[in-house]
């Protein structure tokens, strides 16, 4: 019966102890409640023609590494327009494609993606005002949206953590690239493109890399013999990989 006068110092410790993580939690603006105002990185991902962002939403459940916990992931839908090597159908689409299967000399819209370039660029801006580090921003797409993704990567004046091409072309002049700032050429670039693919052809591909070297910018090229137009989940296991050892601490 002697333990008993330990009680009560005991039981006042307890809830002293249960107050003070209960203040920590509820009232130090320091503690990080919600998750999605810390994000600290941000994957854009830009879907292809015809297609629409809500349909790629599954892609992020395949990044289960915990260094994805504090990531916000954006799929946005392009708008539809007409599409010329559709014989004119209206469709979701980010700029006008003449010609399919896509070359590497294929006509260009220049005008059509710088307007769709400014809308990603105006995602990009409102996802770093609100404090995720440029370092931290992950620009991706695939086929149509990986061109953009590629132009958007190349004119956005910062640099950024990088930019992922799937199954994309050179969508552009070389003469756009005046526009191009020193910051921008720092931001990497990885490409990666089906041999088989017969919608964008691999010569399509394969230009990219030397295009980018030539203007001073680093491309990781990633060859996949089998695969036609389409990704697959080793593309998306590298990317994973890809980022992660960019990924900056935050601040």
């Amino acid at each position: 019966m002697k333990f008993f006068p330990l009680l009560k110092p005991l039981l006042v410790l307890v809830i002293t102890f249960g107050f003070t993580i209960f203040f920590v939690l509820v009232f130090d603006p320091t503690y990080p409640k919600n998750s999605d105002t810390m994000a600290r990185s941000f994957v854009l991902w830009l879907h292809g023609l015809g297609d629409s962002g809500p349909a790629n939403e599954p892609i992020k459940s395949l990044f289960t590494s915990s260094q994805f916990k504090n990531t916000k992931w954006s799929f946005p839908s392009a708008p539809s327009t007409p599409v010329t090597c559709n014989f004119g159908s209206v469709m979701p689409s980010w700029f006008d494609i003449h010609e399919i299967p896509v070359t590497a000399s294929s006509p260009k819209d220049e005008s059509g993606l710088l307007k769709a370039v400014k809308n990603v660029h105006a995602m990009i801006d409102k996802e770093i005002d609100a404090g995720t580090n440029p370092n931290n921003v992950f620009v991706c797409g695939f086929s149509q949206g990986g061109a953009l993704t590629l132009a958007s990567v190349l004119l956005y004046p910062k640099t950024l953590g990088g930019g992922a091409v799937f199954s994309g072309w050179v969508p552009f002049n070389s003469s756009i690239l005046e526009q191009q700032t020193p910051e921008a050429k720092k931001t990497p670039i990885l490409w990666s493109h089906g041999m088989a693919d017969r919608t964008v052809l691999f010569e399509a591909g394969q230009a990219g890399p030397p295009f980018l070297e030539r203007v001073g910018m680093t491309c990781e090229f990633k060859a996949y013999p089998g695969l036609a137009h389409s990704i697959n989940n080793e593309e998306l296991k590298n990317l994973e990989s890809w980022i992660k050892t960019r990924l900056q601490s935050n601040s």
